[in-house]
């Protein structure tokens, strides 16, 4: 039997983010992904226009058929919601699918940059929280991982001593495994935070930043550690591996000067990211 990926996330038909990037990654690490929409966008938010069809009132549905089918997940990873009712349903999804072998992957998308996204209001970021207690991994960024612990946002200068407190706040929360995002270490590395239930001194790994993240960098990593939980890769050398996927990525994407609203060409470097 293949291994499936619940992947509860928005499309965006043009603009390489969210599920029309997650769907190839998990694809291509022998993941069967298994979409349910929580909006569906013609092209991502970035570009100065787009069409838009929130999925909110069809997602019980959806999810009832899934029921009937008596379908099973090695992993539920979640990502963009777009209202409090849908974090209720992702929460009750949650509950009527896990099983005792099912990872969850919680990707908060929240804000970025010290921002918070127009979409999202103080009660959601509460009900955001409450998703954490049922996750087995989380993926904030840096802005996601201040707002949901209530922690003053700076851009640079973090020193040790406060991400170790940031990430403690985290896993107090529930969340079993972590992994802080997009943190400038010095003028010239961008890095990562690791840290678990089992050893909450935090890992911090580094390295050499390319450029400003571009769309679609956030869900290219978090598909390379869905996969990789459901294919038995250590965390750490999963939170390693997808860094660097990123990385490569964004190189090939300044090679060929892709222009920065359709996200980093992550296809051509497929064949560089192994199994294991």
């Amino acid at each position: 039997m293949s291994r499936k990926i619940a992947i509860i996330n928005d499309i965006s038909g043009y603009g390489r983010c969210s599920t029309s990037v997650i769907l190839p990654i998990v694809s291509h690490l022998g993941v069967q992904g298994c979409a349910l929409p929580t909006a569906i966008f013609s092209n991502h938010t970035g570009f100065p226009s787009f069409f838009c069809k929130d999925f909110t009132e069809f997602m019980p549905a959806y999810i009832n058929e899934w029921k009937k089918l008596d379908l099973q997940f090695d992993c539920i990873m979640t990502g963009f919601l777009g209202s409090e009712r849908q974090i209720n349903i992702v929460e009750q999804f949650i509950r009527d699918f896990e099983r005792p072998q099912t990872h969850v992957l919680v990707d908060p998308v929240m804000g970025d940059n010290g921002r918070i996204y127009p979409t999202y209001t103080e009660k959601m970021c509460r009900d955001m929280r409450r998703l954490l207690a049922y996750a087995d991994i989380i993926t904030p960024n840096l802005t996601e991982a201040c707002f949901l612990t209530g922690t003053r946002y700076h851009a640079e200068n973090w020193h040790r001593a406060e991400l170790r407190e940031l990430s403690q706040r985290l896993l107090d929360m529930g969340a079993r495994k972590l992994v802080i995002t997009g943190i400038h270490m010095g003028s010239n590395f961008i890095g990562n935070v690791i840290a678990t239930q089992t050893a909450p001194e935090p890992i911090f790994q580094r390295q050499l930043q390319v450029e400003q993240t571009r769309s679609g960098t956030g869900d290219v990593f978090a598909s390379v550690l869905a996969a990789d939980v459901v294919n038995g890769v250590d965390f750490a050398t999963s939170c390693r591996r997808a860094s660097r996927f990123v990385r490569q990525c964004l190189i090939e994407t300044i090679r060929c000067e892709t222009a920065h609203n359709t996200g980093i060409d992550f296809e051509s470097q497929l064949s560089k990211l192994k199994l294991r």
